[in-house]
């Protein structure tokens, strides 16, 4: 399966050292912003093709399936793009950042009936598959998700530290993680949204720090801190409280309410979320079904988010 690569930044770093250890699948094509350190990318990792176009990258014969890992901005208008020309495609979290253009992209996967899955990492990292699967086996329920997300990022840098041409984003891209685990943990719709935020950045602009409430049909609560003002520690911190107990998970680590470890290593292949997620992508085209974390499941995540701007923009 050949597969190219738009982003060279660091999450298109993450997927590339992902597929890596993914058997059947070859990354033909590498997509930059700027030639040299898009060639330099490309040559570290063997890519054939190293392109500053997206235009030129989908004339390639041979591809079938595109990941996405470009600046929020152009998510949906590109997964749109790829899946005109024929192919498959994962676009990074979030897939846009209006309920507009999330639509739009379901719209177009339902046209195509091609594969369109979210970079949706919270629901295949270890940390949460193990809760996730607890509840599926009817060991636990959520009563509660207290979460919080902090960054220090008061200039536009990446996850790296290196400088952005882009702007990141608490609710469209931070709040995204937790409101959809959030529906997906409980398997309920949130019905109850409400969000309160900060001044905003002079430079930025964008709010720097948000707080966010939900409720699900069956009462079941979230509250998220997102903030990035926070000088460490940095990251996101999932705290579930449950009717079985407390678990804490931190990426693809996991202790209970009592800091002590819980062993996720034999949970999945990888203890790698980006490399399972990329396991589901190819997985679901080479069997043709849906895949976890579709444009259609996650869907009602970006409703709610929808909804969230218009109230702050009141």
């Amino acid at each position: 399966m050949k597969v190219l690569v738009a982003g060279g930044g660091a999450f298109g770093i993450k997927h590339l050292n992902g597929i890596k250890n993914i058997d059947g699948v070859e990354v033909a094509a590498l997509v930059g912003r700027r030639p040299e350190p898009t060639q330099k990318l490309a040559a570290e990792h063997g890519i054939p093709e190293a392109l500053t176009s997206l235009d030129e990258a989908l004339e390639l014969p041979g591809l079938d399936a595109a990941i996405l890992c470009t600046p929020t901005q152009m998510h949906a208008s590109q997964a749109i793009q790829c899946m005109r020309a024929g192919l498959h495609v994962e676009v990074e979290i979030p897939v846009s950042d209006s309920w507009q253009d999330a639509q739009e992209v379901d719209k177009v996967q339902r046209e195509t009936g091609l594969v369109c899955m979210v970079g949706h990492t919270r629901r295949f990292n270890p940390s949460h598959q193990w809760v996730h699967n607890k509840i599926v086996a009817g060991e636990l329920s959520i009563q509660q998700m207290d979460v919080q997300t902090y960054f220090f990022r008061r200039k536009n840098i990446n996850a790296e530290g290196d400088p952005r041409s882009w702007t990141d984003h608490l609710l469209w891209h931070h709040a995204a993680h937790t409101v959809d685990l959030f529906q997906y943990q409980t398997g309920e719709r949130v019905v109850t949204a409400h969000a309160v935020q900060g001044p905003i950045h002079p430079e930025l602009g964008i709010a720097m720090d948000m707080s966010i409430q939900l409720s699900t049909e069956n009462g079941k609560i979230c509250t998220l801190s997102l903030s990035f003002n926070n000088d460490g520690p940095l990251g996101t911190f999932f705290r579930y409280i449950c009717d079985n107990g407390t678990y804490i998970a931190r990426y693809d680590d996991l202790v209970n309410g009592y800091d002590e470890p819980i062993d996720v290593s034999n949970v999945d292949v990888s203890m790698n979320g980006i490399e399972l997620q990329d396991r589901e992508f190819f997985a679901a085209i080479r069997e043709q079904r849906e895949p976890n974390s579709s444009i259609a499941q996650v869907l009602p995540c970006y409703d709610v988010l929808g909804q969230l701007e218009t109230a702050l923009a009141m």
